[in-house]
């Protein structure tokens, strides 16, 4: 199934939040997701692959952003379930040109099974959520309309089943301790860049490509498990790498030591993680870069 909706209305939370594990980047920003993330819930007598997308919105000019939003409307042509996440702070809206009719449309496009998630119920007063849901319910025959709070965790509990009960009966497609098909070397770069959201302001995050040139694990089976990783930050200009690295360094080794406790946590050992910033002109609107950096699929041909 495919978590889909509008930049940061909590689909990463959520995903995070129902595998029990960090798979997913999360901000406080728009557009922190920038490629489809697979988690797998695996439950007695179910087992739930979510594919986490990046937000549906209005592409600006550019091959990134036209990517972003490809990379989510391509995730539900593959889906047999299609779960709209949307905020509890915003009243529905139908018309075509509003971001929740974008979304009502991509429903309506799909054909398949609709599942309506109203994340941050907490944020909303209790006598005013029951009309909000009969207010969604009331444009488009929903398969199931489910609210919750993925950050707090209020009514998360019931979702996988009521999910499940929608979805085809087959086989598991994934070994029961799987949480996701995600490589180490790739979840270490998007936590690299994870902290650049959050530590970064204006348009430096939506500037910066992380790539992970070296991921030695050659000691992480020896009596000091250690596992050494070499990253660049690809900014598009000087003036960004200068805000990157910040007065003396103390900017990008912040970055360094928040980004090495989460990746730390993730593998289980000791990281030493090193990270350079180099200026990459236009990398965003660069078909060629975009795909170096995993955001676009080989060229065809």
């Amino acid at each position: 199934m495919a978590l889909v909706g509008e930049p940061n209305v909590g689909k990463s939370t959520l995903l995070n939040r129902l595998i029990g594990a960090k798979v997913a980047i999360v901000s406080p920003k728009p557009q922190t997701t920038r490629n489809r993330i697979l988690g797998v819930v695996t439950g007695e007598g179910h087992q739930l692959a979510l594919l986490d997308t990046p937000g549906i919105h209005s592409p600006r000019q550019g091959p990134l952003n036209r990517s972003l939003v490809e990379a989510a409307l391509g995730a539900v042509g593959e889906v047999d379930l299609v779960a709209l996440v949307v905020e509890a702070t915003r009243p529905p809206e139908a018309g075509e040109g509003s971001e929740n009719g974008r979304l009502l449309a991509v429903a309506r496009r799909s054909g398949k099974r609709t599942a309506l998630v109203v994340n941050k119920v907490d944020e909303v007063a209790k006598p005013k959520l029951l009309p909000l849901l009969e207010a969604w319910s009331q444009l488009h025959p929903f398969d199931l309309v489910y609210p919750l709070s993925a950050l707090k965790g209020d009514n998360v509990e019931g979702l996988v089943p009521a999910l499940a009960e929608l979805l085809p009966e087959g086989p598991p497609l994934f070994p029961p301790d799987v949480l996701t098909d995600q490589a180490e070397r790739m979840l270490a770069a998007e936590l690299v860049r994870e902290q650049v959201f959050r530590q970064t302001g204006q348009e430096i995050p939506y500037s910066v490509a992380v790539e992970v040139e070296e991921f030695d694990e050659s000691r992480r089976e020896g009596a000091r498990p250690l596992v050494r990783i070499l990253a660049t930050l690809h900014v598009e200009r000087l003036s960004q790498k200068g805000i990157l690295i910040g007065k003396g360094g103390a900017r990008l080794k912040s970055i360094g030591t928040k980004a090495r406790a989460e990746i730390e946590r993730m593998l289980g050992c000791k990281v030493f993680l090193g990270l350079n910033v180099r200026v990459e002109e236009g990398w965003s609107q660069s078909e060629r870069a975009l795909r170096r950096f995993g955001y676009l699929g080989p060229a065809e041909g």
